[in-house]
This record gives structure tokens, C-alpha cells and sequence, in this order.
């Protein structure tokens, strides 16, 4: 896997390069700012970019916007942005810019490293890997502003919406819920239903049902 990485903290941004080497990925260029992501991104066509939300000069959503200018331009990179606070509005604005292969992690959650690995793996495959603190204030979000498709869901088809937004497997979600396998694809299934994503060759629906629930929320 092609790699990029921006981050203006040199030391976090070292450990995260030597991470990604130390098991089988290729970091093809690193930058510490926004116009960096850019340039990398047009000379390196990486597989996933790796951002912090935060970046030089005014450290308010440089970082963000540079991600999304990039996905515009490259619309199969995939981006994993990293962030030190919990903010849900970034990870909509985000999504805005189409399709899947999106992730928001606290930046502290890179100490977590087989999930972090794990993380990277997701979204790079077209998948989602958000902060589970991101999907229970998205979650709250919800609760307090409504939306008629998502309303419709149980409270436990929610609680299995919010566990596939952070990117858990139906196993994984089963071992988290205490329930069995097929429970959780019943829950799944009726998600689909409820949210009008029928079975389709061409598209994810495990990713759709995800961007349904995280556009309700802008």
C-alpha cells in the first residue's frame, strides 16, 4: 500500500512512518502542510493519505480542506485524517466529497496499534473508520435533531449502525453486543431495508448505510 502522510508534528509523524514500515507499508512522501498534501498527492497517486485536521498556519482546518481539494482532484485516494479533538462536522464535510475510504481517528488512538493498522487496512479498501467517540456524538446528534429514514431504525439497529461506522466486522459487532452472528445479520439486513439500499453488484452497501447515517447528521 502507497502512503502519504501530513502532519507538522515531527515526532508524531516519525513514529507513524516507522509504524507503517515496520509492518509492509510503503510511505511514499510526507508533508507538514496542506499545499504539501497536494504536491505529494500529485506526484506519489498514493493509495491512502494519512492527515491531521490541523495544520500550519492558522491550525484550524487547513488540513481538512486540503483533503478535500485532493479528493476532488484523485477521487479514489482514500483519506484517513487524524484529529486531537473529537469534531463530527469535519468527517461530514468530508464525506461530502463522495464515496467511501474515509476515516477520522483521534490522534491518540495511533497508540492503539493493531487497530490503528487496522484502520488504515479499512479505509484504504474503500471502507469507513471512525473514532467511536465521533460516531457517539454523531449518534447524539441524531437523537437530537431527527431524520425520518434514520428514526425508523430500532434502538439496537442504531447501536449496530454506530458499530459499523467505526468499521467493525458483523463478528466484531456480535462479540460487542453479546449476541449471536445471525442476530447481528438480521440487524444488518433490516438497516438495509429500512434505509432503501437494496442488494446491488455495484454498490457497497455496508459504506452506503454509513454515509446515509453520518449525512444525517450535517
Amino acid at each position: 500500500m502507497r502512503i502519504v502522510i501530513v502532519e507538522d508534528h515531527a515526532l508524531l509523524r516519525e513514529g507513524i512512518v516507522a509504524l507503517l514500515r515496520e509492518n509492509g507499508h510503503e510511505v511514499v512522501a510526507q508533508a507538514e502542510d496542506g499545499d504539501g498534501l497536494l504536491r505529494i498527492v500529485a506526484a506519489h497517486r498514493p493509495d491512502l493519505a494519512i492527515v491531521d485536521v490541523r495544520l500550519p498556519p492558522t491550525f484550524t482546518d487547513e488540513g481538512l480542506r486540503a483533503a478535500i481539494e485532493a479528493r476532488s482532484r484523485t477521487p479514489e485516494l482514500a483519506v484517513l485524517v487524524l484529529s486531537q479533538y473529537v469534531e463530527p462536522v469535519y468527517t461530514a464535510e468530508l464525506l461530502a466529497s463522495g464515496g467511501g475510504g474515509i476515516g477520522y481517528l483521534l490522534k491518540e488512538r495511533v497508540g492503539d496499534v493493531g487497530g490503528f493498522l487496522d484502520s488504515v487496512a479499512r479505509v484504504a479498501g474503500g471502507g469507513t473508520a471512525l473514532d467511536r467517540e465521533v460516531v457517539a456524538e454523531l449518534m447524539r446528534d441524531r437523537s437530537a435533531t431527527g431524520s425520518a429514514a434514520l428514526d425508523s431504525l430500532t434502538p439496537r439497529e442504531r447501536e449496530v449502525l454506530g458499530l459499523m461506522a467505526e468499521g467493525r466486522t458483523n463478528a466484531a459487532i456480535a462479540d460487542a453486543l453479546v449476541v449471536t452472528g445471525g442476530a447481528v445479520e438480521k440487524h444488518v439486513t433490516n438497516i438495509f431495508s429500512k434505509l432503501d439500499l437494496p442488494a446491488s453488484g455495484g454498490d457497497h452497501r455496508r459504506v452506503l448505510a454509513v454515509l446515509a447515517f453520518l449525512r444525517a447528521a450535517e
